[in-house]
């Protein structure tokens, strides 16, 4: 039971991190540019631990920066004012993305502009055989190690679709509970005034505010760990904090 507990929270935890540094702060925001060396390098670590929730750079990227410009309106491709509960919500969200991701999409221009692009590899990690792979990989780990702790199993659904998960808390929760430091045109909180369980994603009323500042966190409590891993980063040659990022 400990070791599927740890293994849970760990892929939590590492899957948000590139997920929110390199899909989000990176695709979506272009807050910080590197070389397309290292983008790879990004490409292939996110595969590595979202695992069968593998998501696209280059369509969340496109997806996100739509969110931003139709932040609850009819056009906003998840917002819960548009959707009777949270699963009709993530849903909708799976159709707009696999449309996006297909070329399917009639989207603007406007959102194409310098995205992260490496569709052979997306291709390849998107793919049945991959997702899989990678289910199969999880459910021997949970099989081998799970005991009597029969209802551990419950993580596991969780486990294989935990970056569609990581996006629905926000999209969701942090539209609809939690405190607002500043008014916008639309419904964004700040889901968690310490944000231990989203690495600084949940003060999203600050984003909605501030959509271009690698810092996620406003006041003195809203410490945003992941622009720690940004400032460190960049102090060592790995990215290139944008001025207006800052």
């Amino acid at each position: 039971m400990t070791a599927i507990l740890i293994f849970f929270i760990v892929q939590w935890y590492v899957s948000l991190f590139f997920q929110t540094f390199f899909h989000h702060r990176y695709s979506a925001h272009k807050m910080f540019t590197m070389s397309k060396a290292w983008e790879k390098v990004f490409f292939i670590l996110s595969w590595i631990t979202q695992g069968s929730s593998f998501l696209s750079p280059y369509a969340y990227g496109l997806m996100h920066r739509m969110h931003h410009a139709y932040a609850d309106t009819e056009n906003d491709p998840h917002s819960p004012k548009y959707d009777s509960n949270l699963f009709t919500m993530m849903f909708r969200t799976k159709r707009i993305y696999s449309s996006i991701f297909e070329g399917d999409f009639n989207m603007e221009e406007r959102f194409k502009k310098d995205l992260p692009e490496w569709h052979s590899f997306e291709r390849f990690a998107s793919s049945r055989p991959s997702r899989i792979f990678w289910a199969a990989t999880y459910f021997a780990f949970y099989y081998f190690f799970i005991g009597d702790a029969w209802y551990m199993w419950f993580l596991l659904p969780v486990q294989l679709l935990m970056s569609p998960v990581h996006g629905a808390v926000i999209n969701w929760f942090a539209h609809k509970v939690g405190y607002r430091n500043f008014e916008v045109s639309d419904t964004s909180m700040n889901f968690l005034p310490v944000d231990f369980l989203m690495l600084g994603e949940s003060y999203h009323n600050n984003h909605h505010k501030f959509g271009g500042r690698a810092n996620f966190g406003h006041k003195w409590h809203e410490i945003d760990p992941v622009y720690q891993f940004i400032k460190l980063f960049n102090a060592i040659g790995i990215i290139k904090l944008a001025k207006s990022a800052s």
